[in-house]
């Protein structure tokens, strides 16, 4: 975990700075011919032409890998047309490998890719438009968490077909909370519970609650809890930064007072806050969901695992989706998006099995499965589904959500106030967007 895992789920994430990788030119991406030739598929339901072999990238290269290379190998013994080979790459490379690719004429054909990074590569042209597949299978936000369907949409087509979200999770450490005179099985889930809980802690000598500067995890805890006070990191056209509004302020001032007042060191090390919950050095830990596999396998802790505690107005939780794409290629093959097509509506299908790799399903039927509720650890995770914050869906918005993280930092270091801190990120995040919409014509 230590090693593959947490370089694989930094970029689990949010695009950090990988929207540059999509403003390349891609001469000749897209130039196929839109109108496809008829082929021997229906929207996904299923393929009865000619073999075809397709090429698969994702960034699993944690162990939620290998469950997906397992999925894969059981549709290819079913699917005695379709054969689908698998490349992983660390997400960081991937995002920044697939659009030259494309534009090469070497990119796959079906690419699984994070909600977030949809807009920015529909902007380019990389991937094309899903809509008759939703159509074809009766696909609707009825029969997913509507944020997650939603979030597949770019100026009203749809790009990717969700398979699963990931949210931030709140975690405990049983043993450092009974050491405190703390129930270790009732975590605090109110500002007043936590800052009780807080306050015992430290009088058994023991900072609870440790805030990274970074973006994983302190960044995606102060974007959890900016939605919590009911702000937003954009307004409605995400046109203009709006991280600096009152509530963005008392939300990020809450976070960094945790320093302050002696619940977190200061300057504290990438991981340094998830590793300090492993070994009993504090007690609460705001993560992602993949952190639910690395504790299971951690015998010696004790531990528990639930929804995000509600410090604000309402409840918020920061999460992100996978979603499967089909990449656009010079010269279309109609019988190659048939067959992928039923490889992304087979795999969405059968996504209880992808949730053991620690996610939660995007499609309903899944997520109210029997199978999928014996996922204890994962499934206390899926109520975040109705408040969760999703990224918006914008061309070249990892750029500019850089920025919101490097505004936090800024604040969690003690470099400047929060109110500075998120103006000046504003004001730069502000200016990226109105670049953004000249870059890629919106």
């Amino acid at each position: 975990m230590m090693h593959s895992e947490m370089s694989r789920r930094r970029l689990l994430g949010l695009g950090v700075g990988l929207g540059a990788a999509a403003t390349l030119t891609l001469a000749g991406c897209g130039g196929g011919d839109d109108k496809e030739p008829a082929a021997a598929g229906n929207g996904g339901k299923e393929y009865t032409g000619p073999k075809v072999e397709l090429n698969l990238w994702n960034g699993f290269t944690g162990g939620d890998g290998d469950i997906f290379k397992k999925l894969v190998t059981q549709f290819n013994a079913e699917h005695a047309n379709i054969a689908v080979a698998v490349a992983t790459y660390r997400w960081e490379d991937y995002y920044a490998k697939l659009p030259g690719a494309v534009s090469s004429g070497n990119g796959p054909d079906i690419a699984v890719m994070h909600m977030d990074q949809l807009a920015t590569y529909a902007a380019r042209g990389v991937i094309t438009e899903l809509d008759d597949v939703a159509k074809a299978l009766e696909l609707t936000d009825a029969d997913f968490a509507p944020t997650v369907w939603q979030g597949g949409l770019y100026r009203d087509k749809r790009y990717g077909i969700p398979l699963d979200m990931h949210p931030l999770g709140f975690y405990y450490n049983k043993t450092v909370m009974q050491s405190a005179g703390l129930d270790p099985n009732k975590p605090p889930m109110t500002k007043d519970d936590y800052t009780a809980a807080l306050t015992e802690l430290k009088k058994s000598g023991v900072q609870g609650f440790w805030v990274s500067p970074f973006q994983f995890t302190g960044g995606m805890t102060f974007y959890s809890l900016l939605h919590q006070w009911g702000g937003t990191l954009f307004d409605a056209e995400v046109a203009k930064a709006t991280f600096n509004s009152d509530p963005a302020v008392e939300a990020c001032t809450w976070l960094v007072d945790m320093i302050k007042q002696g619940h977190s060191p200061a300057n504290v090390g990438q991981d340094a806050d998830y590793l300090a919950l492993k070994s009993g050095k504090n007690a609460f830990n705001w993560n992602g969901i993949w952190q639910i596999n690395d504790l299971k396998k951690s015998a010696d802790v004790q531990w528990g695992v639930a929804p995000l505690p509600q410090i604000g107005s309402k409840p918020a939780a920061w999460a992100n989706s996978h979603n499967f794409t089909i990449v656009k290629q010079r010269s279309t093959d109609a019988n190659k998006v048939a067959g992928a097509k039923v490889f992304i509506n087979w795999l969405s299908q059968h996504s209880l099995d992808w949730a053991a790799g620690g996610q939660v399903p995007a499609r309903k039927a899944v997520r109210e499965d029997a199978g999928f509720k014996a996922l204890t650890e994962v499934g206390s995770l899926a109520p975040e589904l109705d408040y969760a914050a999703f990224p918006p869906a914008a061309p070249g918005i990892g750029e500019v959500l850089t920025t919101f993280y490097q505004s936090f930092n800024e604040a969690a270091l003690g470099k400047k106030s929060p109110k500075q801190a998120l103006d000046d990120g504003a004001a730069k995040a502000t200016k990226q967007l109105e670049d953004n919409r000249k870059k890629y014509g919106n």
